[in-house]
């Protein structure tokens, strides 16, 4: 296996995929079997700025210079070889934000992320104005805001886009996107594969009092299907994310996605009737639909997969990070006694005692929320935990707690799906940090949505391994198959992971878990009030 990798690597047949995450870029290197063969990583973190989150572009470029080169270190350590040149790359990043540019290419605002939710006023208005749903960190409420707000920058937007497109565009010079990350900037026509035609008219007439030079379609991205063809690496691109200069320009790169579309290729769920869950710094479920919604549900956001398929797609600004936060807390506590432990060791310690708690968690109650949350509300977050003197207070229902709140949000978001549409799913596959402790996140998954949840064992490799493969679609799909049909066939091969179906007992406690948690947001929003 080592021989034929390192032969891969050495004729140029290697696939790379970049994922920029919320607290990690990672970069995953495929064979010609799609198989991972080497991995990068950095680690970096958003900052407050002025009461927006953002990363700088000094932080974007160094991290991911520094993730491949991580990944170099880690072919070189493994077989002893250098990157020379790659059959393919592909791009993705977080989805939405706003990223404006001027005509001389300079950035006109800090990179505006998911995270922020100072667009609820443009939000709400684009709604109306729509008939549709428009959450508060798709591109278009950012820019709309930005109207509103009066920002001057606006006047001078040549080029607006994702951080995933953006990156794209510094390493090949073209200005596009795939569908999936497209439609989380304005809503995309399922017959057309583009922009809304009727929403972009009826924006630009909403904005015309305003007298800018640009419309909307000007300054838009343009739209590229899953294996199309967006460009090569450019030269400078390459001296740009290789800086050893090893790196041969001229490779293949397929169109940019945002990590939802990735999550779902990595996790085969682009076809009808299937889904997925991903669930780390934030959480998010897309359900692939037979057909549209009855109506506009403030809760959903209707977005696309890699291959332009419609998507009912719960977001949750939050998951996991208070959940980490209790778990260092515990790793610190370790430390202090003298005894250092393993990561992996006290999450699987911890997680897999929360499975010996009380299905309702003993009455506990966690919100997780390290910002707004607007499935239920909130425009800030403050991390809370509940209790009562009656309630069963142990360490498993505490970790119960907080595992349970970290999908508390997402079901609400679901059970309009499953209760009031009827949507039908044949398969959900769960990925993401949440589920590296094996059956537990998973478990408790599978009792919130009531619902048997599969994980694979790719599903560590996460939304960079699913933007290689999407690489791999654009450069290996000789019989022309479908998207879905190339990870069905050519992929996964019927693989279908291992999966666990939810028991009475957890669903009944989930639920009345569920409970207690919406009686309980009123402490939420009055600490949300209350400014420390």
């Amino acid at each position: 296996m080592i021989n034929k990798a390192k032969e891969t690597i050495e004729s140029g047949k290697a696939i790379l995929g970049i994922e920029f995450g919320s607290t990690r870029i990672k970069a995953v290197l495929i064979d010609e079997d799609n198989n991972p063969i080497a991995q990068g990583s950095h680690e970096w973190e958003n900052q407050l700025v002025n009461g927006l989150w953002t990363y700088s572009l000094e932080a974007i470029w160094f991290g991911v210079q520094d993730c491949y080169r991580d990944l170099r270190a880690n072919v070189k350590e493994q077989y002893g070889v250098e990157i020379e040149t790659l059959a393919a790359i592909g791009v993705s990043a977080m989805m939405h934000g706003y990223m404006p540019f001027n005509k001389e290419g300079e950035i006109l605002a800090p990179f505006r992320t998911w995270r922020n939710t100072n667009t609820g006023k443009a939000a709400a208005e684009l709604s109306e104005l729509f008939v549709y749903n428009i959450p508060l960190r798709w591109s278009i409420s950012h820019l709309y805001q930005a109207i509103l707000d009066n920002e001057q920058h606006v006047a001078e937007i040549d080029f607006l886009t994702t951080l995933a497109g953006y990156i794209h565009w510094q390493l090949t010079g073209e200005k596009v996107l795939g569908v999936g990350d497209a439609s989380g900037m304005i809503p995309i026509d399922p017959a057309t594969k583009n922009y809304s035609s009727r929403m972009v008219e009826k924006f630009d007439e909403l904005i015309a009092p305003k007298g800018y030079s640009w419309k909307l379609a000007d300054i838009l991205p343009r739209v590229l299907m899953a294996g199309e063809s967006a460009g090569v690496l450019t030269e400078e691109g390459a001296a740009r994310l290789d800086i050893s200069g090893n790196l041969k320009p001229g490779v293949p790169v397929c169109p940019p996605e945002g990590d939802a579309g990735t999550g779902m290729v990595a996790t085969n769920a682009v076809k009808q009737r299937t889904g997925n869950v991903s669930a780390g710094t934030s959480s998010f479920s897309m359900i692939v639909l037979e057909k549209d919604l009855s109506k506009p549900y403030e809760m959903i956001d209707m977005v696309t997969t890699p291959d332009g398929s419609l998507v009912a797609m719960v977001h949750c600004n939050n998951c996991t990070s208070d959940l980490n936060a209790w778990v260092n807390l515990f790793r610190e506590y370790t430390e202090l006694l003298g005894h250092p432990v393993d990561m992996n060791e006290i999450y699987g310690k911890l997680y897999n005692n929360a499975l010996t708690g009380d299905a309702d968690c003993g009455g506990l109650v966690s919100y997780n929320y390290f910002s707004g949350e607007p499935v239920t509300g909130l425009g800030e977050g403050r991390p809370l935990f509940v209790r009562s003197v009656n309630d069963r207070f142990n360490l498993a229902n505490f970790m119960r707690a907080n595992i349970h709140a970290s999908v508390a949000v997402l079901k609400i978001g679901n059970d309009i799906l499953f209760n009031e549409e009827k949507i039908k799913v044949d398969r959900i596959t769960g990925h993401g940090g949440l589920f590296k402790t094996k059956g537990v996140g998973q478990r408790i998954l599978a009792a919130a949505l009531n619902s048997p949840i599969s994980v694979m064992e790719t599903a560590g490799e996460g939304g960079a391994w699913g933007m290689a493969l999407l690489a791999s679609f654009l450069v290996n799909n000789k019989a022309e198959r479908s998207l879905a049909d190339y990870l069905e066939m050519e992929v996964f091969a019927g693989n279908t992971g291992f999966s666990i179906s939810p028991t009475e007992e957890d669903v009944a406690g989930f639920n009345a878990y569920l409970e207690n948690y919406k009686k309980c947001l009123g402490i939420e929003k009055a600490a949300v009030e209350f400014k420390k």
